[in-house]
């Protein structure tokens, strides 16, 4: 009987997890940049995520390669950052269309040191986002790409030029 009570608690209460929020995830995706804890805290909220949900799979793999830049043992570094990489790739594999998936793609490969060796895609989704950009109806994901994209050193002033001319 307790057990049967149990299972009904607890599937109950599954019912009132809720998926996070996307711009709850892009604003602590952008901060553990720079913070530990706006890391920790994203990997927590994606964690439960697979391939069902690619964009949040896609930020688990993002928090797991950003939590390397913050962690100071160098097999633990390599390790957050192999794991993530794995997780990205295989939520790209599963949406492959999916401009916000390419976009954290993106950023990494083109703030990854050149030694990671992990720059293969970088042309391909700088193609890709650089083509979609004006067909993206998510503001918030347009601005952070925009704004990303004007700031990159991976992208030629030619780029900048024509993606400014879209915006106006």
């Amino acid at each position: 009987m307790k057990a049967i009570v149990f299972i009904i608690l607890y599937f109950g209460f599954l019912g009132f997890i809720q998926e996070p929020a996307i711009s709850e995830i892009r604003d602590l995706h952008e901060k553990a940049v720079e913070q530990e804890e706006a890391a920790e805290k994203l990997m927590e909220l994606v964690e439960p995520y697979n391939v069902e949900k690619p964009v949040l799979m896609g930020y688990r793999g993002a928090g797991h390669m950003l939590m390397a830049k913050h962690v100071g043992n160098p097999f633990s570094k390599m390790s957050h950052f192999k794991k993530g990489k794995n997780i990205l790739t295989d939520a790209i594999e599963e949406a492959p269309e999916n401009v916000e998936l390419r976009f954290l793609r993106f950023t990494v490969q083109s703030e990854a040191p050149s030694f990671l060796g992990y720059k293969d895609n970088l042309e391909e989704d700088k193609t890709i986002l650089l083509n979609t950009i004006q067909d993206v109806k998510d503001d918030e994901l347009k601005k952070m790409i925009t704004g990303y994209l004007l700031s990159s050193q991976a992208i030629s002033n030619a780029e900048k030029r024509k993606l400014k001319n879209l915006q106006e």
